[in-house]
């Protein structure tokens, strides 16, 4: 007697949502939003076009800016590292999984965080800041600052925007040099950046300080 067939299970909001997401996360993940139409997001979802449009009524820009916020908060997710022990290996862990993720959306990491595409508006601009500035409150949560001066902040922001813009050189140097290397590079980085503030800035030089000795 063959076995019988699994019985159909009506998925939830939450459920057809998330699937339709990812759906969208995976396309973008390889293409510019614009080269994305919502047949394509419903044929890689298995459902209709109208089933899209029933979840997201905005159609691909809504669905885009959606997508966009799930990829925001998994990168965000990148920077959460315990507390503990030296600061410059939870950093490197840091760095493992942001690289990680921008290895894993490969040629769309560009069209899907960097902006340059038509779909590109103040609210989807708004999202990436917010990754960029949740990274820099991670990092100067582990360095123990509660009062961050301007000079630390500053210093802080610009690693990041170099982190950004090695990962995309990164992508078109054909993902060389090895992940690895760019990861400690990335953090040696981090140290000669603060080192160099810090001999404009005490609270930057006490830090850097504190830093060294721990590593």
């Amino acid at each position: 007697m063959p076995p019988a067939a699994p019985a159909y299970r009506r998925l939830s909001v939450e459920e057809r949502r998330s699937q339709l997401l990812n759906a969208a996360l995976s396309l973008f993940a390889h293409r510019a939003p614009e080269d994305v139409s919502l047949d394509d997001v419903a044929e890689a979802a298995g459902v209709s076009r109208p089933l899209v449009y029933r979840y997201f009524p905005g159609g691909k820009q809504q669905l885009y800016e959606a997508a966009l916020r799930s990829a925001a908060e998994e990168l965000q997710r990148c920077f959460d590292e315990p507390p503990n022990g030296p600061l410059l290996p939870r950093l490197a862990r840091a760095l493992d999984r942001y690289l990680a993720f921008v290895d894993e959306h490969d040629a769309g990491f560009s069209a899907l965080l960097q902006g340059g595409s038509v779909v590109e508006t103040s609210r989807t601009t708004a999202i990436v800041d917010g990754v960029r500035r949740a990274a820099a409150e991670h990092i100067l949560s582990h360095l123990e600052v509660t009062d961050a001066g301007l000079h630390l902040r500053m210093t802080v922001r610009m690693w990041i925007t170099a982190v950004e813009a090695a990962s995309l050189i990164w992508l078109d140097e054909d993902k060389q040099p090895p992940v690895e290397e760019l990861r400690d590079w990335l953090v040696d980085q981090f140290v000669a950046v603060l080192s160099v503030t810090a001999d404009r800035d005490p609270q930057t030089a006490a830090l850097t300080q504190k830093l060294i000795a721990d590593s």
